[in-house]
């Protein structure tokens, strides 16, 4: 396996309820090491460009509305198949779905309030990275 970099947020709802280093800790924990993140409080065109993939979804103002609600933290995870991992952690989307021990299971409020999101793929981690960070941002 190899070393790679995924891309991660802590949605509105975990900062709202202060959960920012409960969960950080769940990805060190994991063997995932935090390289990059910040506190950021995202617009309502970063949203709908962010989520552009889903602007055809019924969903797509709600989720929009959501993420724009509270600040976000946004990150990039490192470490041995780090987007796999970093799924594994997070848990199913759906929180009544998710294991016992993950992001979700113990901190979702609903599919919809689900605390964090991650990428699914290389090219998505790599796409959403740079969404949000610039080279200079990412400690080696």
């Amino acid at each position: 396996m190899a070393i790679q970099r995924t891309f991660s947020i802590i949605k509105p709802d975990a900062t709202k309820r202060n959960l920012t280093g409960a969960i950080a800790a769940k990805f060190e924990v994991a063997g995932l090491r935090i390289v990059a993140s910040k506190r950021i409080q995202m617009t309502l065109a970063q949203a709908e460009t962010f989520y552009g993939v889903h602007s055809e979804r019924p969903f797509f103002g709600e989720l929009c509305e959501f993420m724009i609600s509270e600040p976000i933290v946004v990150q990039v995870l490192e470490g041995e198949d780090a987007i796999a991992k970093n799924r594994e952690v997070m848990g199913a989307t759906n929180p009544a779905d998710a294991d016992e021990g993950t992001i979700r299971k113990e901190f979702a409020l609903s599919i919809g309030e689900n605390s964090v999101h991650g990428s699914d793929a290389p090219e998505t981690a790599a796409e959403e990275i740079a969404f949000f960070f610039s080279g200079l941002e990412l400690v080696g």
